[in-house]
């Protein structure tokens, strides 16, 4: 028994040794970026690198009030990510449940559509959408900047849920037909409580790609519609770039971010393994 213990006792120690290693892997890049913000310009090009040093807010002060502030960028981003997610989930829900659940023409085909649009590359896009928004008065817009994120963003939406709907019990789904409940109202009342943990990620994982996507927002925005990812570039030019006052963009950037994967862990967490746990669904 004692060396049953020891045994388990050392497998404990190094599971948190390389989870700590991963960690401190991971907050690495935040944390030094997080100093970075509080350093004047002096200290950010000091070498060696200086740990000890007075901190200052004048970074903060000026990506907030100053003429470089990023506050309308983040509330640009705010409207399209927002806006782009609901739209996403409007769509994806009943799409999900309709690949997952029902009988039609096509839907092998129409699977494989949701799948094949995952795998072109974004590069490729960029010129048609272009064109296709300057046709319809959509450059620099919110409606075509969010237009755009939805026609990537719903593939990953529907493709993501699908699994989730097929690991309800269709027991469940056919006990409610039975009693005259009616496809709809099965649907809000039976299915969507079991996968709200899934609906859940996907709102998180959907909204996360709105917010951090940078390449078609560069491209297809402008001056009204500028996301804070692009006016983050505002701090690096030719002459210089302005480490301190960009790592400080980056930390308020970044800030809905980790705060939305504080407070919804619980639900990332429930939703990444209820495929795991689950598996009484047939497919159809």
């Amino acid at each position: 028994m004692t060396t049953v213990a020891a045994r388990s006792a050392k497998r404990q120690i190094a599971l948190y040794a390389v989870a700590g290693l991963g960690l401190a892997v991971w907050a690495f890049p935040v944390i030094w970026g997080l100093l970075t913000s509080f350093k004047t310009e002096r200290d950010v090009l000091a070498y060696p690198p200086k740990f000890v040093f007075e901190p200052t807010l004048a970074n903060y002060r000026e990506v907030i009030f100053g003429a470089s502030s990023i506050v309308p960028n983040l509330w640009s981003s705010i409207v399209v990510a927002s806006g782009a997610t609901l739209l996403t989930m409007l769509f994806a829900v009943p799409a999900a449940y309709a690949l997952a659940r029902l009988r039609y023409p096509a839907k092998r085909a129409s699977g494989f559509y949701v799948l094949a649009t995952q795998m072109l590359p974004p590069v490729g896009l960029i010129i048609p959408y272009y064109l296709v928004l300057q046709k319809i008065g959509g450059l620099d817009s919110y409606s075509g900047l969010i237009l755009i994120y939805l026609t990537f963003s719903l593939p990953f939406a529907v493709w993501l849920m699908v699994s989730y709907f097929e690991d309800v019990p269709l027991e469940m789904e056919e006990a409610a037909l039975l009693d005259r409940a009616g496809r709809l109202r099965t649907l809000w009342y039976v299915i969507l409580p079991q996968v709200r943990g899934g609906i859940a990620v996907t709102t998180i994982f959907v909204f996360l790609n709105a917010w951090n996507e940078f390449l078609f927002a560069v491209v297809l925005g402008g001056n009204r519609v500028r996301p804070v990812t692009v006016a983050m570039f505002n701090f690096i030019s030719v002459e210089q770039t302005q480490w301190a006052r960009l790592a400080a963009a980056a930390m308020l950037a970044m800030a809905p971010v980790i705060l939305i994967g504080l407070f919804a862990q619980r639900h990332i967490v429930k939703g990444l393994t209820v495929g795991a746990v689950k598996g009484g669904g047939r497919r159809t």
